[in-house]
């Protein structure tokens, strides 16, 4: 499949003066330092070795398959670009295990979409799902490369869909594509981007109907979804939320 959406500028300032409009308009000045003096408070706690070393924790699945997907190895520019839009953090293979087995469905009759797909880990771990494609939103073009290189490298015996791929634009202007689909979000979004990805989803359902599963890792902005008439929410733990359109049997 030819990417029909073009890369947004790939320098840093670019991101933080889109961010600092985005808040700007949204909660003034004072509001907008406030959030801007939290983010590198938090990227500075983030940034010392003891945060580094347990960030390798999660690099068993690189360790496995020969690919880089672990937090550890992000660089500080995408580090402090994440901690204003999103923190990249992958997936626990057991949870997502955990979350596709909620599913109720024919896989082959969906795509996979993941908003905010960083360097592809949950790209390469719906592959052992029959689905008709696997799609990856990311907004950081250095992570977006990494899980383009992979996509490439991975290779698993169990992989049963071979049809990924990765692109690299903001989630607010992502046109979802006219199929059935799993969307899958971890927290990628501050809330505002979040609420907007939901106003392009709703519009694209009114436009042309089909069926939305989407699953919500860690649902701090879980309200969002359940204000949405279209969605009602069929299932879930501490950990997930699975939220389903209304045209859903």
């Amino acid at each position: 499949m030819s990417n029909p959406h073009p890369q947004p500028p790939a320098t840093p300032s670019f991101h933080v003066i889109q961010w600092w409009k985005d808040q700007f308009s949204q909660h003034g000045l004072a509001g907008t330092l406030c959030r801007f003096a939290q983010a590198v408070w938090e990227f500075a706690r983030e940034s010392t070795p003891q945060r580094k070393r347990q960030r390798y924790g999660d690099a068993d699945f690189d360790w496995d398959y020969r690919v880089d997907t672990t937090s550890a190895t992000v660089a500080w520019r995408d580090r402090l670009l994440g901690t204003l839009h999103s923190p990249y953090q992958p997936t626990e293979k057991k949870l997502f295990t955990e979350m596709l087995g909620s599913l109720d469905i024919d896989f082959s009759d969906f795509i996979f979409i993941d908003i905010g797909s960083g360097k592809g880990r949950t790209l390469l771990m719906a592959s052992r799902y029959p689905f008709r494609r696997i799609l990856g939103v990311e907004l950081l073009p250095n992570l977006h490369q990494v899980a383009q290189r992979n996509i490439v490298h991975y290779k698993s015996d169990s992989q049963l869909c071979h049809a990924l791929e990765s692109i690299c634009i903001d989630a607010r202007k992502f046109v979802f594509p006219m199929e059935p689909m799993v969307l899958y979000l971890f927290n990628p979004l501050p809330a505002e981007g979040l609420d907007q990805v939901l106003t392009n989803l709703e519009q694209s359902l009114r436009t042309n109907p089909r069926r939305v599963l989407a699953l919500y890792h860690n649902p701090e902005h879980e309200h969002l979804l359940t204000q949405r008439r279209f969605l009602q929410k069929i299932s879930g733990t501490h950990q997930y939320s699975l939220f389903s359109n209304n045209l859903a049997k």
